[in-house]
């Protein structure tokens, strides 16, 4: 599916005329593919865990954040796919707008998928997210190793079901805890900028735009 025609959702949600989120121009791939995790301070405070998946972000709501403890077992809910230019996204999104709140990006970086086969052969990633696991490795500033994204309700988009009402697991995949326990996101400070919600807010808040 185009990059265009997977973004409906993500276009139809938003006023570009109002919102500082990108529209989603056609975005050059890198050779390894992106992830980045966002603090979205908006309705409630949360976390949004995104992949590289072709020309997009697939997009997961955290509301506990990603560990790096591999016994923390985090609830990640889907949402609409996003533009690649979004892992640069920071900034107030004004509050009658859809996800309307403060977003600063708390980490990112690349990832090597990991999934494979019973026999041990590499499955195209986006093939493994449709079956309902993945694994991948995070190579980020404050995201180390291997981690796993696991549906436990609900089915495919081919099933029927809405998205919403998908749930999957995000955890550390084995060995030792490694990388940092998820931050207070309050006091967390961003990769990009070094600051935090409060700040932004206060800096970014005026004109509704990161």
């Amino acid at each position: 599916m185009a990059g265009q025609e997977r973004l409906r959702d993500y276009h139809r949600k938003r006023d570009f005329g109002r919102t500082g989120e990108p529209r989603g121009r056609a975005a050059e791939a890198g050779e390894e593919p992106r992830f980045v995790v966002q603090i979205h301070d908006a309705s409630t405070l949360h976390f949004d865990f995104r992949l590289q998946v072709g020309d997009v972000l697939r997009s997961w709501s955290v509301p506990k954040g990603p560990s790096g403890d591999p016994h923390d077992k985090r609830l990640a809910v889907p949402t609409e796919d996003h533009p690649l230019e979004y892992e640069e996204f920071e900034g107030v999104i004004p509050k009658d707008e859809y996800g309307g709140g403060t977003v600063i990006v708390w980490d990112h970086g690349v990832y090597e998928p990991l999934s494979h086969d019973r026999k041990g052969r590499p499955v195209d990633f986006e093939e493994s997210l449709e079956h309902g696991h993945a694994r991948f490795r995070l190579k980020g500033s404050k995201l180390h190793g291997e981690y796993a994204l696991t549906r436990f309700r609900g089915g495919g988009k081919d099933d029927g079901q809405d998205a919403a009402e998908e749930a999957w697991l995000l955890v550390k995949a084995g060995g030792k805890s490694r990388g940092p326990a998820t931050p207070d996101p309050r006091r967390a400070r961003s990769v990009s900028s070094g600051r935090t919600l409060a700040q932004v807010a206060s800096h970014d808040g005026d004109d509704g735009e990161g």
